[in-house]
């Protein structure tokens, strides 16, 4: 049996006459810029996050960037945040014209270290920019403490964490914007690109609604140089059908990362990710590998050293990649979550963050690895990925032969 790390397939199968009554609809309606489909996905998707303000667009990415110039950042201005994420994160910072400073993360939680940011701060930081990376929430009240002492925006990236919440509040209700991805594979996903701003300062709102339309407060009358960034009525459709499920889909996340916890706690040579208390989405479930799974001061169990490693300056990899594909011949697919973190990119050479400069990311883009997780995974699959993890860890040479 083949365990693949994400499948949409049984989904797909659950929903599919609703997903297909629905996307029919918007076609014979002919209206696929705008309408009411797209009105009452924002109405309602605005409501599960727990604010007035809901905006669609065609990306997380682009709902960073929307984001970010509504907020009014841009040349000059710097907006602290951390390089353990996807590297959009830092290319909507960039792609407004502001400057990303990169602070490093928590060792246990993967998440932007809250004690480093203020040495951090300098006169020309304008936003912090936290990443809900994962499924786990910051710690928002901190973090917001941290940006009122300082007079700074805040700008959620709730990309991987639809359906997270701290302290009872969903994420992207705790900051100045909320920014989610509707990729395929997140929480909530749509069948293909589409992102969302959440706010509750309506002028706000309205600032990125005419920045997602080429600057149009109304039609033919250009304010501001914006962009064409909608979220069409057919991914709407997709996302009106799939929103109610969000809750259960989360449930059952947490249900299999609570099983992976118990079942694989006592596992030596690998590092389970923090519980993250009841909040926590698991968008996915990212063990490390900090040491040979061999366990030999040589490291000679069969272990191959990753390109990526030698290239950019980071710790060896081996382990980890070793483990990847030992895992893959035995029919469970993984994913790392990330090889190579974003403050040692050729893209951002210019910055000059050297080696080491951030060393908990750094070992952890060496040591990360996504085991499969997703609603619609089986108790079986699960078994599966179990079983083989355990015994590649316990036995590795007789597993490998």
């Amino acid at each position: 049996m083949q365990v693949p790390p994400f499948s949409l397939g049984e989904q797909l199968r659950q929903l599919g006459d609703a997903l297909d009554g629905a996307v029919l609809e918007v076609l014979r309606s002919g209206q696929y810029i705008g309408g009411a489909t797209i009105g009452r996905f924002e109405q309602e998707f605005a409501a599960s996050c727990a604010v007035p303000q809901a905006i669609g667009c065609n990306s997380g990415t682009d709902a960073l960037i929307l984001a970010l110039r509504g907020l009014g950042i841009g040349p000059g201005d710097e907006v602290i945040t951390c390089s353990f994420s996807f590297f959009a994160t830092a290319e909507a910072i960039s792609a407004v014209g502001a400057i990303p400073v990169f602070v490093d993360v928590d060792e246990d939680t993967y998440l932007i270290a809250l004690d480093r940011i203020e040495a951090a701060i300098t006169p020309a930081t304008k936003a912090l920019l936290p990443v809900h990376l994962f499924g786990q929430p910051v710690d928002m009240e901190r973090l917001c403490a941290i940006a009122a002492a300082h007079e700074l925006l805040v700008v959620e990236d709730c990309a991987q964490a639809t359906g997270a919440h701290w302290a009872g509040r969903p994420v992207g209700s705790w900051g100045d914007a909320g920014c989610f991805s509707f990729f395929p594979t997140k929480n909530l996903g749509a069948a293909g690109d589409g992102g969302a701003v959440t706010c509750r300062d309506p002028q706000l709102a309205q600032r990125v609604r005419e920045l997602a339309v080429h600057g149009m407060p109304r039609r033919y009358l250009h304010t501001a140089l914006g962009y064409n960034s909608r979220l069409d009525a057919l991914q709407a459709a997709v996302l009106n059908v799939k929103l109610p499920h969000l809750p259960v889909w989360v449930e059952r996340r947490r249900a299999i990362a609570e099983r992976y916890q118990r079942e694989l706690a006592d596992l030596p040579g690998v590092q389970l990710p923090a519980r993250g208390g009841e909040g926590h989405s698991w968008n996915q479930f990212v063990v490390r590998v900090p040491q040979c799974p061999a366990r030999t001061a040589a490291c000679d169990g069969g272990c191959i050293p990753s390109a990526d490693s030698a290239s950019f300056g980071l710790p060896e990899a081996c382990c980890r990649d070793w483990l990847k594909q030992q895992l893959q011949e035995q029919g469970v697919s993984t994913i790392i979550y990330y090889p190579i973190p974003i403050h040692r990119q050729p893209a951002y050479a210019e910055l000059g963050y050297a080696p080491g400069s951030l060393p908990v990311t750094e070992r952890l883009c060496s040591e990360v690895l996504s085991l499969p997780i997703f609603p619609e995974l089986t108790s079986e699959q699960q078994e599966q990925v179990i079983r083989v993890l355990r015994q590649l860890v316990s036995c590795p040479v007789a597993v490998a032969s």
